[in-house]
C-alpha cells in the first residue's frame, strides 16, 4: 500500500526528473519501512532492503531506475570508506598486515572452493564455479562498517583487523575483475595465453603501486595543507565542500586514472586526510551525507532481489546462504585463532564476514556478461546477499550476548594481541590525564598549560611539552600506561558516551579516589556517566544556557 501511494506522488515527476523521483521514492520508502522495522525491534537496515524490493522491477507499482540508484549508492560507498580512512591511519593498516593478509587470502580460498563445490553440485563447469565462489568469498565493507560503527568498534584492535581484512579482500577483487576478462576464453575451454595474463597482472599492480605512492608522498602534503588553508578562511561551507571534493575527487581519480576501485580510492583519501588535526571536523562534516547515501546503497541492493527465487530454487539458496554465513565464518574463526588472537577477536571477525555485498554484485555481473556464469548463479548470489545482510545484525546481536555472557567485551589483558606493541608507562605522578584531543580536549590542554598533563589520543597531538600515550582510552593497557593510580584528575573529553562510560568505569576501579570529569550531550548521557563513576558531567548545551543567562543578569 505504501509503495502504491508513493507511486502516485512520484509518477508525475518520474519522466521529467528521474533523480528526484528516485530520491523521494528510495529515501521515502526507506524511512517508512525503516520506521516500521524499528517499531518491531528489527534493524532499520531490514526496512531499507525491503524499500529496495518495493521499488524494484520484480514488484508492482513504481519502478526506479536501477542504474541511477546504483550511481547514488556508489557515492555512499565513497563517503563511508572515506570516513573509515579518517579513523584508520597508515600505521594501523601496516600493524594488522600479519593477520589481515594471510587471513583474507586463506578465507577467500576456502570460500571459493566451497562455492565451486556447490557449482559442481548444480552442474556448472569450472569457470562458473570459480566466479560463483569468488563472489561468495568477499564481504560487504558497507555492511561491516555500519555494524562496527553502531558498536563503536572501528577504532579498536578488532575493528582495525576487520577493516584491514576487508581492504585486502577488496584489493584481491580488483585484481580478479581485471584478470577475469583475459582469462574468460581459457575458463570457457580456450587456450591459455601466459604472456597476456602476465602483462595484464603487471600493469594492474603497477597502477596500484603508482597510485599508492602518489597518495603517500604528494597526498600527505597537499590534502592537509588544503584543509588548514580553508579552515583559516572561517567558512564552514567552504570547509565542507573541501572535504567532499577531496573524498569524491580522489575516489574518481583513482578509478579513472589508475583503475583502482572507488572504495579504495576514498579510503586512501580519508587516511591521508587523517594526517591533519582537522580530521575530526572533516568526519563530522561528511557524516550526514554518509548516512543518507548509505541508505541508498541498501535500497539499490534490495532492487536487485527477485523474491520468487526463494520458492523456485530454495535448496540452492539455503546452500548459498550456508556458505556465506557458516562456511566463511568458521574459516575466519579458525584462521584468527591459529594466529593466537583472542576468542573475542575471532568471533568479531567471523560475524563481520558473514555476509556479501558490493564487490559480489559487480563480479557476478561481469561473469554473466563474459558468459562464464549462468543467470541462475547471479540470482543465487543476490539472494544470498540479501538474506545474509538481513541476518548480519542478528549475528552481531548473538555475538554481543555471547561476549557479554562470557565477560569478553574487551581484549583479555593476559593475552595481548601480537600486533600490539607494548606501551611505555608514564613516570608522571599527581598529574592530569586527558582522554580525547578534539576541539574540547584541545581547549582543556591549552588551559592546563604549565601543569603536568598526559593526553590519551589515537592521532597526533600538536602541542609541544605534552606527554602523549597513543591509543584508544577504552583499552586497559592504555589506561594502565597513564598511571591513573597516581593521577589526581581524569578528563574524559570524547563525545561518545558509551565508550566514555567504559573508560570511567575502568578508571574508577583503578583509583577510587580519582576526580573524574566527563562531557555529555543529553540528560540521559549525564545520568549514564554518573552511574559509571564520573564525579562531574558537563553538558555543553546546559553550560551555554547558564553562561548566557549569567551574562543577561549581569547587565
Amino acid at each position: 500500500m505504501a509503495n502504491l501511494s508513493l507511486a502516485l506522488i512520484v509518477r508525475s515527476m518520474h519522466h521529467a526528473s528521474p533523480l528526484i523521483a528516485i530520491l523521494v521514492g528510495g529515501l521515502g520508502l526507506a524511512f517508512v519501512f525503516g520506521t516500521i522495522a524499528h517499531r518491531f525491534k528489527l534493524p532499520p537496515l531490514f526496512g531499507y532492503l525491503l524499500a529496495g524490493v518495493a521499488i524494484g522491477p520484480f514488484t508492482p507499482g513504481y519502478i526506479a531506475d536501477v542504474g541511477l540508484v546504483q550511481q547514488l549508492a556508489d557515492i555512499g560507498i565513497i563517503l563511508l570508506m572515506f570516513g573509515v580512512g579518517l579513523h584508520f591511519s597508515l600505521r594501523d593498516l601496516i600493524s594488522v598486515k600479519a593477520i589481515a593478509v594471510p587471513g583474507a587470502v586463506g578465507q577467500i580460498a576456502i570460500a571459493t572452493l566451497l562455492g565451486m563445490a556447490l557449482g559442481w553440485w548444480l552442474g556448472w563447469d569450472m569457470g562458473a564455479g570459480l566466479v560463483f565462489g569468488l563472489a561468495l568469498s568477499v564481504a560487504s565493507t558497507v555492511v561491516l562498517l555500519r555494524a562496527m560503527q553502531e558498536r563503536r568498534l572501528i577504532e579498536t584492535d578488532r575493528g582495525h583487523i576487520a577493516v584491514g581484512w576487508l581492504i585486502v579482500e577488496d584489493i584481491a577483487m580488483v585484481l580478479v575483475l581485471v584478470l577475469l576478462p583475459p582469462l574468460a576464453e581459457t575458463l570457457n575451454g580456450g587456450a591459455f595465453d601466459l604472456g597476456t595474463t602476465a602483462q595484464t597482472m603487471g600493469l594492474t599492480l603497477g597502477k596500484l603501486a603508482l597510485f599508492t605512492a602518489i597518495m603517500l608522498v604528494a597526498g600527505r602534503r597537499v590534502v592537509p595543507w588544503i584543509l588548514h588553508y580553508i579552515a583559516h578562511t572561517g567558512s564552514r561551507e567552504l570547509f565542507r565542500l573541501a572535504v567532499l571534493s577531496v573524498a569524491l575527487g580522489v575516489a574518481l581519480g583513482a578509478a579513472v586514472l589508475f583503475d583502482v576501485s572507488i572504495a579504495l580510492g576514498a579510503f586512501f583519501a580519508g587516511m591521508i586526510m587523517s594526517e591533519s588535526q582537522l580530521s575530526q571536523r572533516a568526519a563530522e562534516e561528511s557524516l550526514p551525507l554518509r548516512d543518507a547515501f548509505a541508505v541508498l546503497f541498501f535500497v539499490s541492493v534490495g532492487m536487485l532481489f527477485n523474491p520468487s527465487i526463494l520458492i523456485n530454487d530454495w535448496a540452492a539458496v539455503l546452500a548459498t546462504v550456508a556458505i556465506i554465513v557458516v562456511g566463511k565464518s568458521v574459516a575466519a574463526y579458525v584462521i584468527v585463532r591459529a594466529f593466537n588472537h583472542s576468542r573475542a577477536t575471532a568471533l568479531t571477525i567471523s560475524a563481520s564476514l558473514a555476509q556479501i555485498g558490493e564487490f559480489s554484485f559487480i563480479l557476478v555481473g561481469l561473469g554473466v556478461t563474459l558468459n562464464l556464469l549462468p543467470e541462475r548463479g547471479r540470482d543465487l548470489v543476490l539472494a544470498g546477499a540479501i538474506i545474509s545482510i538481513m541476518l548480519n545484525p542478528l549475528v552481531f546481536g548473538l555475538l554481543d550476548r555471547m561476549l557479554a555472557k562470557s565477560g569478553e567485551t574487551a581484549e583479555p589483558k593476559k593475552q595481548p594481541e601480537r600486533i600490539r606493541e607494548p606501551i611505555a608507562p608514564t613516570t608522571l605522578t599527581d598529574h592530569a590525564v586527558l582522554v580525547g584531543y578534539g576541539r574540547v580536549g584541545k581547549s582543556i590542554a591549552e588551559g592546563m598549560e604549565g601543569q603536568k598533563l598526559l593526553v590519551i589520543e589515537e592521532g597526533d597531538v600538536g602541542m609541544s611539552g605534552i606527554e602523549h600515550v597513543r591509543g584508544n582510552g577504552a583499552r586497559g593497557d592504555v589506561l594502565e600506561a597513564a598511571n591513573l593510580k597516581e593521577a589526581r584528575i581524569l578528563f574524559v573529553a570524547i563525545p561518545q558516551a558509551f565508550e566514555a562510560g567504559r573508560i570511567i568505569e575502568q578508571a574508577r576501579k583503578v583509583n577510587p579516589l580519582l576526580l573524574i570529569v566527563a562531557r555529555a550531550h543529553f540528560d540521559a548521557e549525564v545520568t549514564h556517566l554518573g552511574n559509571m563513576g564520573a564525579d562531574k558531567v558537563v553538558m555543553g548545551e546546559r553550560e551555554i544556557a547558564l553562561a548566557m543567562l549569567g551574562f543577561a543578569k549581569s547587565q
